[in-house]
């Protein structure tokens, strides 16, 4: 069974930093392209960036392009997305995913999901 764990969540004031880390469980974790998404309240939940299995190809939302980067460390089995310049409606719960294929930002590929870290930017 795969478990993905999000951290790193919280408060920030807008123009701030935060990075979040997602865990996941198993050994083929090099095997699969990680991404994140996010669902603010009363909004459908939307991707926000991926990377590939060798961390080598990088893809984002046009919203995040310039303020996030997400990076990963296969011996670790941690995705990483830092965000900086955060704006107000970056607020959100956080989302890691995996998936068994290509990347693509359709919410409804993506195989395995974290339960999230919420995500919160004061003005």
């Amino acid at each position: 069974q795969v478990q993905l764990v999000e951290s790193g969540g919280g408060l920030v004031q807008a123009g701030g930093s935060l990075r979040l880390s997602c865990a996941a469980s198993g050994r083929t974790f090099s095997n699969y392209p990680m991404g994140w998404f996010h669902q603010a309240p009363g909004k459908e939940r939307e991707f926000v960036a991926a990377i590939s299995r060798s961390g080598r190809n990088t893809y984002y939302a046009d919203s995040v392009k310039g303020r996030f980067a997400i990076s990963r460390d296969n011996a670790k089995n941690t995705v990483y997305l830092q965000m900086n310049s955060l704006k107000p409606e970056d607020t959100a719960v956080y989302y890691c995913a995996r998936r068994a294929g290509s990347v693509t930002p359709h919410t409804s590929d993506w195989d395995y999901w974290g339960k999230g870290t919420l995500v919160t930017v004061s003005s």
